[in-house]
């Protein structure tokens, strides 16, 4: 069995004990093989069942100086603070890595900066054969987002946006405005457990919002409802032609790269009706915008999805004149 010079930061925070996910088993074969870091915002009691049960290196609670709106970048940031190695993951807490996956992220990550796997659903139930349709169009246009990064932690800087939605992009132009490089792995498939129905419905116009930051996607998907209409009005019976267009996007995306032993074809026959659910969803996260200036997530009403490269250079460049 190898062990990795990597630490795997878990920002996790439940509201009860879940064992159909054998989370427990899982950090116990992880931590057998990198350094495991659980940071728990769970409830007093919850915490204390968690550090009873879970084979990990290091259980804290977030620390408190690292507080931020998002509660996942909370974790992160306090997780970071204790991590061995340069070489790090940060995983949500219904990822599974494998030993295949944790032998090509180490071989990575002496060859880029920040790296981004890609996520596949097991088992796949309807909402996330309806969510891959997702995956397989973003895998034709510059790669999925997963519950997943790898990067090197000393090209993170000091941190990254603390009150950013999506912390994902916000982490990885982080690392590029420090000068890393990223590589998204579209070959790397790493297993993710479905959210509950409640969860999936929960996060579809926060999912949407996120593409306010890279306004240039936002701005097609809130066109696509107007375009459409007006093609249903003049010529409606392109409308089929259009679906037939997007499952054969989505097949493109299925089959890069030995995608279609991860994903099912089912999830290619569901792109359309993703696309329909986000071309109404981008205006509900424009009214969410205007109404309350941003998007309610855990409670808190946050603005900003992500902080362009350019802007987080010259908070680079500002915070070193001010050190100098």
């Amino acid at each position: 069995m190898t062990r990795y010079p990597i630490s795997y930061i878990l920002p996790i925070k439940v509201s009860q004990v879940d064992d159909s996910r054998d989370l427990e088993g899982y950090l116990q074969w992880l931590s057998e093989r990198v350094q495991v870091i659980a940071v728990d915002a769970s409830a007093p009691d919850l915490f204390e069942q968690h550090a009873t049960r879970w084979a990990v290196d290091v259980h804290v609670q977030p620390n408190p100086r690292f507080k931020t709106l998002n509660g996942k970048v909370w974790g992160v940031l306090s997780g970071l603070e204790l991590a061995a190695h340069d070489f790090v993951i940060v995983a949500d807490d219904d990822v599974r890595y494998d030993g295949r996956a944790l032998s090509r992220i180490n071989d990575l990550l002496h060859r880029a900066e920040i790296v981004r796997p890609q996520n596949y659903f097991r088992p796949v139930p309807w909402h996330a054969a309806w969510d891959t349709g997702r995956t397989l169009l973003n895998r034709i246009s510059g790669g999925d987002w997963p519950g997943t990064l790898a990067l090197r932690k000393s090209f993170l800087g000091s941190g990254y946006g603390r009150d950013s939605l999506f912390e994902n992009l916000q982490m990885v132009r982080s690392v590029q405005a420090s000068g890393g490089r990223e590589y998204v792995a579209r070959d790397l498939y790493v297993r993710r457990i479905p959210p509950t129905t409640r969860h999936f419905v929960s996060q579809r116009v926060r999912q949407a919002y996120d593409e306010w930051a890279r306004p240039a996607r936002f701005a097609w998907q809130l066109a696509l409802l107007p375009a459409l209409t007006l093609l249903a009005l003049k010529g409606p019976a392109t409308l089929p032609f259009v679906a037939v267009a997007v499952i054969g996007a989505a097949e493109a995306g299925r089959r890069q790269v030995g995608g279609r032993a991860y994903f099912p074809l089912a999830a290619s026959l569901l792109a359309p009706l993703w696309l329909t659910e986000r071309m109404f969803c981008a205006w509900l996260a424009l009214a969410t915008r205007l109404i309350f200036g941003g998007v309610r997530y855990h409670g808190a009403i946050i603005r900003e999805p992500a902080t362009s490269v350019r802007e987080l250079r010259a908070l680079q460049a500002s915070d070193m004149e001010m050190a100098g």
